[in-house]
């Protein structure tokens, strides 16, 4: 297993690099227990991969739902390098180690031990391994896209970092674009152009008292904003005649996009009646909608008496989930790993915490399969 988690991690498996490396992996690794997989690759290096342990077929099918990619190292300094896969003290660090590669070690890992085993299943396991969860959910689209032909699941687990929390429902992302548009001109005669970035200044100010109109969630509270990136200008001596900014919406349940839209067209209305020169214009960049699974149902039930958890929770990120969950099966998000520690520097995971996922994972096959 620790082998398997370090040459994970040593696979730099970004957008910009690709999963491919990642997929050829956890391939090699289940064939050793003689578990054909299925590796679906295009643009390069982008992959997403499907494994199958077929069954009697008397059950629906369990699916473990991953995700092969990870975000950049980012500039800070690391302790030890970010794609090294150094172990040290009883955990092994590395970017994706908590995020998620640690549950897909331990997922894989459990799923060739039970085939190993001979034990005789009556669903199938179906493990799929995704591409661009971090970017734009681009692997997970195309699963579900080419979803027929598969059996039907009694539930899908997703092996993100929760700390061992059961996670049933979480809020949805809404990613947004706004661009306020100018004239170009020369830097000594600034008269004669519509500074974009002035007008963006006047969209900022509007954006600091503007609250999203919202019902509090039961479970999760309530939404955020926050804006994340700025770019505008193209040299010193040029007035910029374009600046974009990136917003980063974390949504609700059966909350209404368009009404978050409609509220950024009005205030570029009002705006405008002030200036006419102020022209914007907001697009959306990503949405994955929130997560909800009945915690009363019989899956989460079972669940949690397959691992000894009584509780589930609700958390702010943002998975996968809603897409399997748009195929009609309860999702639940519960994994090895520290949430906190994602997208960081020096991140980790603790080598006895993949090594108790491998077990639980086990028991969940054999509570709901067996």
């Amino acid at each position: 297993m620790k082998k398997l988690l370090r040459k994970l991690i040593g696979v730099e498996t970004t957008a910009q690099k690709g999963e491919l490396a990642a997929a050829e992996i956890i391939s090699a690794e289940l064939g050793r227990s003689g578990i054909d997989s299925r590796i679906d690759s295009w643009d390069g290096a982008r992959a997403n991969i499907t494994t199958l342990v077929t069954s009697a077929g008397r059950k629906g099918a369990l699916l473990f739902a991953c995700h092969l990619d990870v975000v950049g190292a980012g500039e800070a300094s690391w302790k030890y390098p970010a794609f090294a896969a150094v172990e040290s003290d009883g955990k092994i660090h590395g970017r994706g180690s908590a995020d998620m590669k640690g549950g897909i070690a331990a997922a894989v890992t459990a799923i060739g031990e039970i085939a190993d085993s001979g034990t005789k299943l009556g669903g199938d396991i179906i493990l799929f391994g995704a591409a661009g969860e971090e970017t734009d959910s681009c692997g997970t689209k195309r699963f579900v896209r080419n979803f027929g032909g598969m059996p039907e699941f009694v539930g899908v687990v997703i092996p993100e970092p929760t700390d061992f929390e059961i996670i049933t429902a979480h809020r949805g992302m809404l990613w947004l674009k706004v661009t306020t548009k100018g004239k170009a001109a020369h830097g000594s005669t600034p008269q004669l152009g519509v500074n974009a970035i002035a007008s963006m200044k006047a969209l900022l100010g509007e954006l600091e008292n503007y609250k999203i109109a919202f019902e509090p969630h039961e479970l999760l509270g309530g939404c955020s904003m926050s804006i994340n990136t700025i770019t505008g200008g193209k040299a010193i001596n040029v007035v910029p005649d374009k600046c974009d900014i990136g917003i980063d919406i974390r949504t609700l349940p059966a909350q209404n996009r368009q009404a978050i839209i409609a509220d950024f067209e009005k205030m570029f209305a009002k705006l405008k009646r002030k200036n006419p020169q102020f022209e914007a214009q907001v697009s959306i960049v990503r949405e994955v909608g929130a997560l909800e699974t009945d915690c009363r149902c019989d899956f989460v039930r079972d669940f949690c008496s397959a691992v000894g958890i009584n509780e589930t929770c609700a958390v702010g990120f943002t998975t996968d989930g809603p897409y399997f969950a748009s195929l009609g099966a309860p999702v639940v998000i519960f994994g090895p790993g520290k949430p906190e520690l994602a997208h960081k520097p020096d991140e980790y995971i603790d080598i006895s915490d993949v090594e108790k996922a491998v077990e639980y994972y086990k028991n969940i096959i054999l509570k709901f399969l067996s």
